[in-house]
C-alpha cells in the first residue's frame, strides 16, 4: 500500500510539472544598449566592501537600455557582460554575470545594476559584451 501511494504521489507530482513548468521556462533574450556607468549615490555606496572581505571597493552603477521584444514582461533578467579597469584587467575574474533586472516591461526601458569594483583597480572601466535574458514569469521563491 504504502509504495502504491509513493507511485500515485510521484505520477502526480510529475503530471503537475508539466503543466505549470513550460511557462515558467519561457526565457526571452534582452538587447542591451547604450551601456555606461555611473559612481553609486552616496547613501548607496558608502563604506563598501568586496563580498567576503574587508578589502574596499567602489560603487557603480551599470546603465543602459533594455529592449523587451516579446511584447509580455520579463522577469528576473540576469544580465551577464565583461568589466575591465583601465589596465585591461578583469573587474570580476572567472565571472560575467554582473546582476539582474527585477522586471523588464514590453518595448525599452531603461535599466541600472549594482556592482562593486576592488579600489584599488584604476578606472575608467571599459563595459564589453552586455547582454541579458528572462522568464516570462517569475522564478524567484516568495513568501505569500
Amino acid at each position: 500500500m504504502r509504495t502504491w501511494l509513493f507511485f500515485l504521489f510521484a505520477s502526480f507530482t510529475v503530471m503537475a510539472s508539466w503543466l505549470v513548468a513550460p511557462a515558467a521556462w519561457a526565457i526571452t533574450d534582452i538587447e542591451l544598449s547604450d551601456i555606461s556607468y555611473k559612481e553609486c549615490p552616496e547613501d548607496v555606496g558608502e563604506n563598501t566592501f568586496m563580498s567576503g572581505s574587508s578589502r574596499r571597493a567602489n560603487c557603480f552603477m551599470i546603465t543602459g537600455s533594455a529592449e523587451n521584444p516579446s511584447g509580455n514582461p520579463v522577469y528576473d533578467a540576469d544580465v551577464y557582460g565583461r568589466i575591465f579597469d583601465a589596465n585591461g584587467n578583469p573587474v570580476l575574474p572567472n565571472r560575467t554575470r554582473i546582476g539582474s533586472i527585477d522586471e523588464v516591461p514590453p518595448g525599452t526601458s531603461e535599466f541600472e545594476v549594482r556592482i562593486s569594483v576592488p579600489a584599488n583597480q584604476p578606472t575608467p572601466l571599459q563595459l564589453e559584451n552586455f547582454k541579458a535574458s528572462g522568464f516570462s514569469r517569475s522564478v524567484k521563491f516568495r513568501l505569500p
